[in-house]
């Protein structure tokens, strides 16, 4: 399962997008110590695996908050570079924006 965390404004669309299921497969969640923010939380998903997600408090500003690992401009830069991105051995967290 696909969880979609953030939000759509004027100015885009500003998600975290993690695969539940791969994510479910990590056994130590580096990401989580990875982000410099403090983004990410672990819960229990749907179906009662671990799970990495988006504390409550950052879904509506993610475009803010993750602004210090993101360039401030368009760019070619690979979203393979950000931190959490980077942590996740699975690959399970992807940004849209």
């Amino acid at each position: 399962m696909i969880a979609n965390y953030g939000y759509t404004d004027g100015s885009g669309e500003y998600y975290i997008s993690i695969n539940t299921s791969f994510c479910a497969e990590c056994q130590t969640h580096p990401c989580i110590s990875a982000c410099p923010q403090g983004v990410f939380e672990m819960i229990t998903d749907d179906y009662d695996e671990p799970a990495c997600s988006v504390k409550d408090s950052f879904r509506k500003k993610l475009n803010y908050t993750c602004s210090t690992c993101k360039p401030a401009r368009k760019s070619s830069e690979s979203p393979l570079f950000l931190p959490c991105v980077q942590a996740c051995v699975n690959r399970a967290i992807k940004h849209t924006w």
